[in-house]
This record gives structure tokens, C-alpha cells and sequence, in this order.
């Protein structure tokens, strides 16, 4: 098991001391001792901890100690994801390629190309091998096939558009970082020079064109998401019952106020927007941001779910992250604030992109794999502190620091372990509750197209075959070059290519048209926008909280109902075929862990049935140790030096 002192120092939001029921932030050097300490997780746990007969000695040592886990800054070395790593360096490691496509070699990059079909018109290059150009890039990664070396190394990487994924009909969703802004005159014109060139690689019409989506002017801004979710996550961090029903009655306008759910309706809308240009217009799509490590992760991430079956399955779920977030240069170290330098950083990017994902396995479950608690158990994975997959802000800073380019490592390489391996964390039953047992698979030699008001799939390989609303006009190259010019050099522009109407209507009719027929699990996945249909993600928010729950009721038992007509069917078969073929009939499985209980609660398997109760059915903390508890807790206080803190 993962040892307790490094599950729960990562965890903490805040702590506090309280002092004649009066609470205050525990923070510095404190005249008098608490009798009682609450601490807030990042898991929206709450912890309680009575002092009032703890030696005087002995509450300094642990308010001390709380203090400087949890509030001191850190140095990336002092993290315990390196002690850990140290202590299992003997240890054998997992394929981590068996749970996902890592997209750390160029041959990840170039059977990603084939399956998407869009190694006509792109190419994977290694320009960036050893980081040579750009540290923010990965040493790997696709472009436009026309594009030069010479243009990726021009500027660091910068103003170049990256692949992310190709459509059916040939259209790709590319994003790209804005270029430096500059004073200069001179240096103005190279950069509009050098813009206009790169922006001919993607937009050639007739034969194809492109449509530029500024993330950083024309959507949600980091600071929003932040106050939001500051003031969302205070909905769930529930210390008593009496807190519980005092805010009871005002907590529909609390969860208004907070728009947490109105920023991730604007995360789907925005990408069904994408996706509309996409597969209605037959347009690229190219997404600008300032470092493209945030909101374009967010919104290339969800389109991909939406268009790609194969985004949501496990595997292909999980190589999607490794390639959009991991290797696309999400700052998890900083966005995360693991080192917990700068409280402005923190902002929950990534947390918000699952919470959408949420809304699409909520509205559509038979089309994922997974399961929401798959979900979950990955938000909480973003804090444990043993595996590098979320912890570090670039796959240079992680090169350097556990790769073979690190210099501190005199031996071999550690080996960190991947968050993907969920063998790591459950056991073996405990993981099926990860898969969804109603999951439609596509068939072997399906071949069906969604008919309909949806639009043909037939891959364009030459020119438009009708002329859509968004067809070059006169002067519209030039224009549109213009805008992208300014959106790279940072200038904010008040009127659109296309007029605000015409793309409402276009977005209306294509959203309304899906959902006009019933849905293909296996092909294009739209959601409801609508308010009512925008919900809380109740199993992560609301688990912790016993008040919250339903004893014997929910969807959990539904779903139990269902696995337990499933399993019968499934014995049925195998009666069936163990009589076809003289054999004697196979024994049944173990059941199912929604099965081992007469009355689950509605936020099964994490639910606790009464505050203060044992873990849950299904932890959150690893499984496998590693080594003793106590020498891996001993041999990291030993490494803190708190002279270097």
C-alpha cells in the first residue's frame, strides 16, 4: 500500500485549527494549540482530528509538520514520486505500451497517422529529437506534409500548426502556439511573412480550406475556470451535518452562482462547433492559444471523444490523454501546483475536460467502455503521488529529471510508474468496476453510416462536390490569412470571418439534425447542451458527503438490476453451447461487486454510510507496496532538507 503519508500531504487543499469552535487556516507559527484540526482535500474529502488530549509536545510536532508538507514550497527533487521511485527501482516494471500508445516514438506517431487515415497529408517528423528546437514540444510530433524543418526550428516551434487528429473526409483539427509578440516593425513584417507561408500549408482553396479558432480571445479565459471551480468545489467540502441542511436550501443558487456548469457547457458547445466546421463544412480547423498547452487540449481532446469510437474505449481513451495532455505539454506540475509555488497557476484544466467527458458517459453510457467511476478514480489519480504521468509540466522537464538525459541519475534510469497501469492501484475485482458491462461494441463488419440529415462520409480527396456557406469569396485568402496574422501576434479583432449569425445557424441545424435521430454508439457522439441536461457529477462531489446519498436507490440500482440479468443470459449461453457440444457446463464467474451487497448507496463504491466510517469498498490509494511502510515514510523525512526548502 502506498504509504499514508504520501497520499495525504498531496491531497491537501487547506487545513484548519479550530480554538472554542471557532475555525481559522492553520498557517505559520501559532501562539495557541488547537484542540480539534479539519483538513480539505483536493478529493473533496474532510478530515477530523481531535487534540484536546494530545500532549502539548506532541500537537506542535503534528501542526508543525502538517504546516510544512502542506504549505512550504518544494523543490521538484524533494517530491516522494522520486523517493518512491528509488525504493521500487529493483522492482519489475509493466509494459506501460500494454495500457496505452504513449506517442513517445515516431512509430507511435505514424500508426496514429494510418489509423486516422491522414498520412496523405501529414507527415510524423523528429526535427525536435533531444529537444534540440523546442523544450514545450515532444521530441516527436505531426505536421503538415508540406511544411520545411527549417519552418518548425524558425521560431522554436512557435506559429507552426501541430496536428491533432484527422476526420473521415480528409479535414484535419490542428492546433498551433501564438508567436512572440514584438515592438519592432521589422521583426512585425518577418512574422507576417512567415505566417502568411505556414498558413498556405492548411488552407488552399479550393481544394481545401481552414478556419482559425482563437482559444485565448474568443472563449473562456484560466482565471475563469479557477474562480469557478473555487467556488464550486466549496458546494462538496461539507465539516458536519448542521453545514449540510444549512446550506441546503440555497444551494441551486450556490451552484448558479458558481457557473461551473455553465464553463462546461461552453467546453461542449465549443466543440460541437468544431466539429460542425469539421464534418458539415469540410473545413481544417486550426486552434491558436498562447502556449496551446491548456484550452486547446481541452477542446481537441473532446472533439476526438465526440468524432472517434475508438477515443472511447479504454485504451484509445487513454492514449488520447497520453498524446493531447502528456505529450501535447500540459503543465500538470503547475496546473496541479504539486510543488504548491503558485496558487495563480492552479487551475483545474484538466478536471474540467473529465467532468465534460462525464457529461457525455452520463447522457450516452452504452457508447464508452468506461465507467464514470473510471473517471473518477482518474481525477483522484492526479494527486497520488507515485506516478509520473501527471506530474510533471513538458516530456523534457520529465527526460531530464527521470530519463535517460538526467544528470542526477548515476545508475539506470528510474523506472516511474504510469497511471495507466490500474493493477498498480485495485485488485483485480475492484477493476471491473472500471469497464462498463453495457458497452456497445462496434461490430466486426459494420459498415453502416449514419442516413439521415447527417452528412455523407466519403473521404475528399479532390474538389468540394457542392459549395458550402463558408466557400472562398473574393479576397477571402487574404482575409483570412489577416486574421490569423493578428491572432498570433496577440491583437484582438472585432469582426469574424463568418458572420455570428450564419455560424449560429449552421451550428443550430447540425446540432439539431443529430439529435433528430437516434444515436450510432459506434459513429458520431453529440450531447445535450440544454440547462436541465448539464448536471452535478455527483459520484466525484458528492461521495464523501453521507447526507447526500441513497441507500438501495440511484442509478447504481439500476445497473445492478441490469448486470444481474446479464450474468443470467450469459449462464444461459454457456448452457447452450455446453450442451451443443456434449460438454458439462462452465462454472459461473465470481459476481460482480454490484452484487455483493443486498442495499448499495446511489455513490457506490465510494460511499460512506456514516461520517467517520472505514474506507470505502472501492480505495482510492494504491495497493501494491513496494517495501515497508514505515521505512518508505522514514527515508522520505530523511530527504527533506529544510534548509533548501
Amino acid at each position: 500500500m502506498v504509504p499514508l503519508q504520501a497520499r495525504c500531504w498531496s491531497y491537501v487543499i487547506v487545513s484548519y485549527a479550530v480554538f472554542d469552535e471557532k475555525k481559522k487556516t492553520l498557517f505559520g507559527q501559532l501562539k495557541k494549540y488547537p484542540e480539534k484540526l479539519v483538513i480539505h482535500c483536493k478529493d473533496l474529502r474532510v478530515f477530523h482530528f481531535c487534540l484536546r488530549y494530545t500532549k502539548e509536545e506532541e500537537v506542535k510536532r503534528i501542526v508543525s509538520g502538517i504546516i510544512h508538507h502542506t504549505q512550504a514550497p518544494k523543490l521538484l527533487k524533494r517530491l516522494f514520486l522520486f523517493s518512491y521511485a528509488t525504493a521500487a527501482r529493483n522492482s519489475p516494471a509493466t509494459d506501460p505500451k500494454k495500457h496505452a500508445v504513449m506517442f513517445d516514438t515516431l512509430q507511435d506517431w505514424c500508426r496514429e497517422l494510418e489509423r486516422t487515415k491522414g498520412n496523405m497529408k501529414y507527415k510524423a517528423v523528429s526535427v525536435n529529437e533531444g529537444y534540440k528546437v523546442c523544450e514545450r514540444l515532444p521530441a516527436y510530433f505531426v505536421v503538415p506534409a508540406p511544411l520545411l524543418e527549417e519552418d518548425i526550428e524558425f521560431f522554436q516551434g512557435r506559429g507552426i500548426p501541430i496536428w491533432c487528429w484527422s476526420c473521415h473526409n480528409g479535414c484535419a483539427l490542428l492546433k498551433m502556439s501564438a508567436l512572440p509578440k514584438e515592438q519592432d516593425d521589422s521583426m512585425s513584417q518577418i512574422q507576417k511573412n512567415f505566417s502568411d507561408r505556414i498558413y498556405r500549408t492548411v488552407h488552399r482553396p479550393p481544394y481545401e480550406t481552414a478556419k482559425t479558432e482563437d482559444l485565448s480571445s474568443n472563449f473562456l479565459s484560466l482565471q475563469e475556470i479557477q474562480m469557478a471551480y473555487s467556488k464550486f468545489k466549496q458546494l462538496f467540502l461539507i465539516d458536519n451535518s448542521t453545514e449540510f441542511w444549512d446550506t441546503d436550501i440555497k444551494w441551486f443558487s450556490l451552484l448558479e452562482s458558481s457557473s461551473w456548469l455553465d464553463i462546461i457547457r461552453r467546453c461542449l458547445k465549443k466543440a460541437v462547433e468544431i466539429i460542425e466546421c469539421l464534418e458539415a463544412q469540410n473545413m481544417n480547423v486550426l486552434l491558436l492559444e498562447d502556449n496551446a498547452s491548456d484550452l486547446c487540449c481541452l477542446v481537441s481532446s473532446l472533439a476526438q471523444v465526440m468524432m472517434d469510437p475508438h477515443c472511447r474505449t479504454v485504451f484509445g481513451f487513454q492514449s488520447l490523454v497520453q498524446k493531447e495532455w502528456v505529450m501535447g505539454g500540459h503543465c500538470f506540475l503547475d496546473r496541479c501546483n504539486h510543488l504548491r509555488q503558485s496558487d495563480k497557476e492552479e487551475v483545474p484544466v484538466f478536471l474540467l475536460f473529465l467532468d465534460c467527458v462525464w457529461q457525455l458517459v452520463h447522457q450516452h453510457p452504452p457508447a464508452f467502455e468506461f465507467t464514470e467511476t473510471y473517471l473518477t478514480v482518474l481525477s483522484d489519480s492526479l494527486y497520488i503521488p507515485i506516478f509520473s504521468t501527471f506530474f510533471f509540466n513538458s516530456p523534457h522537464q520529465k527526460d531530464m529529471n527521470v530519463g535517460k538525459e538526467s544528470q542526477d541519475s548515476q545508475s539506470r534510469p528510474l523506472n516511474l510508474l504510469t497511471v495507466w497501469d490500474w493493477s498498480v492501484q485495485f485488485e483485480p475485482k475492484a477493476q471491473t468496476l472500471l469497464t462498463n458491462p453495457l458497452y456497445v461494441e462496434k461490430p466486426k463488419l459494420e459498415k453502416v453510416q449514419r442516413k439521415g440529415t447527417h452528412f455523407k462520409h466519403q473521404r475528399q480527396l479532390s474538389l468540394p462536390l457542392t459549395q458550402s456557406k463558408s466557400s472562398p469569396k473574393r479576397g477571402f485568402f487574404r482575409e483570412e490569412t489577416d486574421h490569423l496574422i493578428k491572432n498570433l501576434l496577440g491583437k484582438r479583432i472585432s469582426k469574424l470571418i463568418n458572420s455570428s449569425e450564419e455560424l449560429q445557424d449552421g451550428f443550430r441545424e447540425f446540432y439539431d439534425g443529430w439529435h433528430s435521430r437516434p444515436p450510432s454508439y459506434q459513429g458520431l457522439l453529440l450531447p445535450h447542451l440544454e440547462g436541465p441536461e448539464i448536471k452535478v457529477w455527483a459520484q466525484r462531489y458528492l461521495r464523501w458527503i453521507p447526507e447526500a446519498q441513497i441507500l438501495g436507490g440511484g442509478g447504481v440500482a439500476t445497473m445492478s438490476k441490469l448486470l444481474e440479468m446479464m450474468e443470467e443470459v450469459q449462464r444461459l449461453q454457456e448452457k447452450i453451447e455446453a450442451r451443443h457440444h456434449s460438454q458439462e457446463a462452465l462454472q459461473a464467474e465470481a459476481a460482480s461487486p454490484l452484487r455483493t451487497s443486498g442495499r448499495l448507496s446511489s455513490l457506490f463504491p465510494f460511499a460512506l454510510l456514516q461520517r467517520h466510517s472505514s474506507k470505502p469498498v472501492l480505495p482510492t490509494s494504491g495497493w501494491k507496496a513496494l517495501g515497508d511502510e514505515d521505512d518508505l515514510a522514514k527515508r522520505e523525512d530523511e530527504f527533506v532538507d529544510l534548509g533548501d526548502v
